[in-house]
């Protein structure tokens, strides 16, 4: 089991910033290959961001690129998501996800990929 606990969700306005944090714990966070999926009401999980182990490659879905960043920390067990600029379009519950990955440059850009789930942080962005 990896638990994740994302964290800095909240109510903002069109054009405002928000950093999502996702903690995990155990000594085996660098091996995990991480992303943060999102989900709003009537619509299927997508992937926003996705993210290697190293933290060298990295994978965005179309609408948010140039917006979002994501990142880790594998001191900290901790693994980043930056959103600037954000829009009522963003607004849905975030997830930041896990899956233990044997290869340091590869992120996974499939829902399905991802074995560790977090509970969810709800974003809203209003007009």
């Amino acid at each position: 089991q990896v638990p994740l606990v994302e964290s800095g969700g909240g109510l903002v306005q069109a054009g405002d910033s928000l950093r999502l944090s996702c903690a995990s714990s155990g000594s085996t966070f660098s091996m995990y290959a991480m992303g943060w999926l999102r989900q709003a009401p009537g619509k299927e999980r997508e992937i926003v961001a996705a993210l290697s182990r190293d933290g060298t490659l990295t994978y965005y879905t179309d609408s948010v690129k140039g917006r979002f960043t994501i990142s880790r920390d594998n001191a900290k067990n901790t693994v980043y998501l930056q959103m600037n600029s954000l829009k009522p379009e963003d607004t849905a519950v975030y997830y930041c996800a896990a899956t233990l990955s044997m290869f340091s440059g590869t992120y996974y850009s499939s829902p399905g990929a991802y074995a560790y789930w977090g509970q969810g942080t709800q974003v809203t962005v209003s007009s």
